[in-house]
């Protein structure tokens, strides 16, 4: 590294950025877009409360890892058109789900999950939404 590189130098600090994470309001709680880089990267914390679920879904090109940090849940994944494994998650479990996995979170209790996706282009609008209790299939809609 060179001076100019080194973590903490004036360099890298101006490149830094500190910024609120975005809130998005959803049918099922909320997330926060903690980071978003475009091409790289996607982390969230996402909230649901008990007794909501988020959509049936699959994303053509985004993969997610997701880990319970508080609550309990019934996760639901498998392939398009094929039987899914339903299991209980909670503290501490965590998946990775490539790009074509068919998946569905429902929260037992309160619960609080981080998730980590890839940013291909279009990632925002890259879900295929199968069944949807907020009216929402089909769509791309928050």
């Amino acid at each position: 590294m060179t001076p100019e590189t080194e973590a903490g130098s004036p360099a890298a600090a101006a490149r830094a950025e500190v910024y609120r994470a975005a809130r998005q309001d959803k049918p099922w709680g909320y997330e926060q877009i903690f980071a978003a880089v475009d091409g790289k990267y996607v982390g969230k914390i996402i909230h649901v409360t008990a007794g909501h679920s988020l959509s049936l879904q699959y994303h053509r090109d985004k993969e997610e890892t997701m880990s319970m940090l508080s609550g309990e849940a019934m996760l639901q994944y498998g392939p398009v058109d094929g039987e899914l494994t339903e299991l209980r998650f909670a503290p501490g479990d965590a998946i990775h789900l490539p790009a074509g996995v068919v998946h569905r979170v429902t929260a037992i209790t309160d619960i609080v999950f981080a998730e980590a996706s890839t940013a291909p282009p279009g990632w925002r609008d890259d879900v295929v939404r199968l069944q949807d209790a907020y009216g929402r299939s089909g769509t791309s809609a928050p």
